[in-house]
């Protein structure tokens, strides 16, 4: 992924405070960092395709989407678990057939991903995706700074995402 070194600086000056901001939202450091990782992906997306008037602002507004929606989600899914456990006698809910061949071709398809990226890539994402560790973690196991961490674990799963859901023609 590349994106114009300006607009990576931006984000680099204004990561904390972002993580910061997300964190208010979700109540969960780890997972502002998920949510300010992934804005920054849909803010490179956004920027490549047009000048930003308000580059900063776009970025914050962002953050906070992902962040609302990441949280009413994780309340909806609460109150599902909890219905869920006063049932008796309700029948598991089961993908349709078509459901399951399109998850399992995306499966195959993220797995090829992962298979093409760089050795320190593929470490990197399944050290924070599948390992859950912080992006300051796999900095030191990979001798590199933070930033360095995020950018790489950021190609990775930008990378991954073009494989699975390549954009429309």
């Amino acid at each position: 992924m590349r994106h114009d070194y300006t607009i990576l600086a931006l984000y680099l000056a204004h990561r904390g405070a972002l993580v910061n901001y997300a964190s208010t939202i979700v109540g969960d450091r780890a997972r502002a960092e998920d949510v300010v990782q992934e804005a920054w992906l849909r803010f490179g997306a956004a920027a490549e395709n047009r000048p930003l008037e308000e580059p900063v602002g776009f970025l914050y507004r962002i953050v906070r989407n992902l962040a609302v929606d990441g949280r009413r989600r994780l309340t909806r899914e609460g109150r599902t678990v909890e219905a869920d456990h006063d049932a008796v006698d309700v029948p598991l809910d089961y993908p349709s057939p078509e459901a399951e061949a399109v998850a399992r071709e995306e499966l195959r398809l993220l797995r090829r991903a992962i298979a093409e990226l760089p050795e320190r890539t593929r470490v990197a994402l399944e050290m924070r995706r599948f390992g859950g560790l912080k992006l300051r973690e796999i900095a030191a196991r990979l001798g590199v700074s933070v930033t360095v961490a995020h950018e790489i674990v950021a190609e990775g799963i930008a990378h991954c995402r073009r494989r699975v859901r390549p954009p429309p023609k």
